[in-house]
């Protein structure tokens, strides 16, 4: 399929062909008939996009802040190639779409093939000939709204939810500053809620429509404050909805000279914030920010995973915005055709952004882009290189091409002669072209299925969310693949007995890896090399940092949690330096009532080795982002060694005392492959399969020790 794609690195836009989206269990696949090209939001990443690299510096000095502390932690050239390869993530264009439902979820009711929808959300109503769209970010269009007024299903819905942040009442005089789209509508919805509506601009043709479609006053920005004066009767007016575009922060210094004692100021463009002091508390103006479309937006468990909000406590989520704006359409309060100034081609669809680039002279403002009907879905991989298939290599699938597989997988794999990039299977089409192109993939797809279906490739990389490791590491393994998958194992003890079962019934199997770098990292290497087999204890200080509560990785469906998900890292290290399998743990955690941070993210465990060594893992949300992250000192007779962060390495033994020291960390990703490499061409295993199921059994009996607040005795079930 099709999909307009631009570079957030270098500013270019263009329609690429990228494999189409897999239809998800709460969503629905969508063939698009009309998207919306917005010209106020749009043009503003389109404009970012294109800056420098300076530029970009300057419009986000946030993140620039947050580079710098990584620098310290990390060193200056891993940091800068992280840096890099997050520029590198292409922008899906577009957020507003209509078209027909073609394939339907499992958990989705009430939505069936054939329904003419509405769909909102960036990222998901793509300006792309298919899209998939979570459930409540969809909603069938009434039969009395045609196909392109149904397109501005987004842009109604961030109208509405600034008009219900601004609550206005019959017959309240009210300002809109800024009459693009959002604007426009913005105007006609106040009118339907009985109200006076002055609408301001600097543009004299958008007061012109402004007034066509119901404005009762309008002015050019530099006369508000004396217009607005008359337009209140000199009271002031009751409130005053921003919905300009622009750095400068006149409008909202505008807005508190215009309002009256009490009034409210609703802020829904991206406008400054400089807010003057003295004129709001005079007055004791209430000052709003509207959220995009509404309750929902940017809360993953209601856009992804279709988890609603009780209309008893939340009447009006983004979901019922649409449906909302919809309706008012039906019932023709609403006008939307005379805002569209272009009915354009989806195949001509860059017309569109040459106008933002103003190449020419012309007005815009309501862009729609028209799709060929009927278009066939076809979900084979694509084809994008003519690369040669060498049957000696490790001809790798790629499953999943998160920050950390862009940032640190994929440019370790690029360094090795034997490992070869062949199919790359990632969520949307988008990722899978960019990524696919960057690294020289052969073949793209969003279906991890049909990579399993290549006799070409050998060799399964797995790097998805936690929940989807263990089910894709069985089905890799049955048909005759080797796989890595990064950490962990598997969420779910049934999936870890599963793929124990396979173990124990098979005698020769392909090769699997976890990615426990950690154990490969020269300076563990290091302290492996010097201690040998002797007893020792183990101290293991992570300095985690909080992960918020609703990230995927505290979600015990998707990431498991912190236990299962990360502290498996750093008890397979400890296990790797005692030499040794687990007889028993005891974990502890604080306990607190500060419930922005769960109390197991804050814990102590103490293992007891078979062999007689014992290790002390503290790992902790709290603390601070200055300390370095991971520190390990371990002592055995006549000899200590401590560790910092992977960058300095202190051995004292007999009287003698050496350091190891390097620029950058080594966390052990380049020569963790590098003993996968050696393992499929051996037949042996880098890290034995005992340990790797022992070290998810021991984070399952880490989080039983928690909750019993008693030691754990580790059976051996092999």
């Amino acid at each position: 399929m099709k999909q307009i794609i631009q570079s957030y690195k270098t500013g270019l836009i263009d329609i690429f062909d990228v494999p189409p989206p897999v239809c998800g269990e709460n969503g629905v696949v969508v063939r698009t008939i009309n998207s919306l090209v917005s010209a106020g939001t749009e043009k503003m990443l389109v404009d970012l996009a294109k800056k420098s690299l300076l530029g970009k510096a300057q419009a986000r000095p946030d993140l620039v802040k947050q580079v710098f502390e990584k620098m310290k932690q990390e060193g200056i050239q891993n940091t800068l190639e992280k840096v890099f390869n997050k520029l590198d993530t292409p922008i899906p264009l577009g957020y507003s779409c209509m078209g027909e439902v073609i394939e339907v979820g499992k958990n989705v009711k009430g939505i069936q093939a054939g329904d003419r929808v509405a769909c909102g959300g960036a990222g998901f109503a793509n300006h792309s000939e298919f899209n998939f769209v979570p459930s409540n970010l969809v909603v069938k269009v009434p039969s009395a709204v045609g196909d392109e007024e149904a397109s501005f299903v987004s842009l109604g819905a961030i109208a509405l939810q600034g008009l219900r942040q601004a609550s206005p009442t019959l017959g309240e005089r009210i300002v809109v500053m800024g009459l693009g789209l959002i604007g426009q509508i913005t105007i006609q919805l106040l009118k339907a809620n009985g109200c006076k509506v002055l609408g301001v601009d600097i543009d004299p043709h958008k007061l012109d429509l402004a007034k066509v479609l119901g404005a009762d006053e309008v002015c050019l920005t530099e006369g508000v404050i004396q217009k607005a004066a008359a337009f209140s009767q000199g009271f002031g007016v009751d409130a005053t909805i921003i919905t300009a575009s622009t750095s400068s922060s006149q409008p909202i210094h505008d807005a508190g000279i215009i309002s009256r004692i009490k009034g409210r100021v609703v802020v829904v463009g991206m406008v400054g914030m400089d807010i003057p002091r003295n004129e709001f508390y005079k007055k004791e103006l209430e000052v709003k920010l509207s959220m995009s479309y509404g309750p929902g937006r940017y809360d993953d468990h209601y856009e992804k995973q279709g988890i609603d909000y009780p209309i008893a406590y939340v009447r009006w989520t983004e979901q019922r915005n649409f449906e909302a704006f919809l309706q008012l359409i039906a019932e023709n309060k609403i006008q939307l055709q005379k805002l569209i100034s272009h009915r354009i081609p989806f195949e001509n669809a860059l017309q569109a952004y040459e106008l933002f680039a103003g190449k020419s002279n012309e007005p815009y403002l309501g862009i729609v882009l028209q799709y060929a009907p009927k278009q066939t879905l076809v979900r084979d991989p694509i084809l994008i290189s003519s690369q040669a298939i060498s049957s000696h290599s490790i001809n790798i699938g790629l499953v999943g091409a998160g920050n950390f597989t862009r940032g640190i997988l994929l440019p370790q794999i690029k360094k090795s002669n034997d490992l070869k990039l062949l199919g790359l299977c990632t969520a949307t089409g988008i990722s899978a072209h960019t990524i696919g192109k960057k690294y020289g993939f052969k073949w793209i797809t969003t279906d991890y299925q049909e990579l399993l279906q290549l006799p070409e490739i050998n060799t399964l990389f797995i790097a998805t969310r936690h929940h989807d490791h263990g089910q894709k590491i069985l089905e890799g393994l049955k048909s005759g693949k080797n796989v890595f998958v990064e950490k962990p194992l598997t969420i779910d003890e049934q999936e870890l007995d599963s793929i124990q079962n396979y173990f124990l019934n098979n005698s020769i199997t392909p090769i699997l890896q976890v990615g426990y770098n950690r154990r490969f990292a020269p300076m563990v290497q290091e302290m492996k090399k010097q201690l040998g087999q002797q007893h020792m204890a183990i101290v293991y200080r992570v300095n985690a940092g909080p992960i918020p509560l609703d990230s995927w990785i505290q979600d015990p469906h998707q990431g498991g949690g912190r236990i299962v998900g990360e502290m498996c890292h750093f008890v397979d290290t400890a296990m790797f330096l005692a030499g040794s399998s687990v007889k028993s743990l005891f974990a502890q955690c604080v306990r607190s009532n500060d419930s922005s941070i769960p109390d197991e993210d804050n814990l102590n465990v103490l293992i007891q080795f078979e062999n007689g060594s014992t290790a002390a893992i503290h790992y902790f949300a709290y603390g601070h982002q200055n300390m370095p992250k991971e520190s390990i000192e371990v002592f055995a007779k006549h000899l200590a060694m401590r560790m910092d962060n992977f960058r300095e390495l202190t051995i004292h033994y007999k009287h003698k005392s050496k350091t190891m020291r390097q620029s950058n960390q080594n966390k052990g990703f380049a020569e963790e492959l590098q003993a996968f490499e050696k393992a499929v061409k051996s037949g042996i295993p880098a890290i034995p399969y005992q340990t790797i199921l022992e070290v998810s059994r021991l984070t399952f009996a880490i989080i039983k020790s928690l909750q019993l607040q008693l030691p754990v005795n580790i059976q051996k079930p092999y």
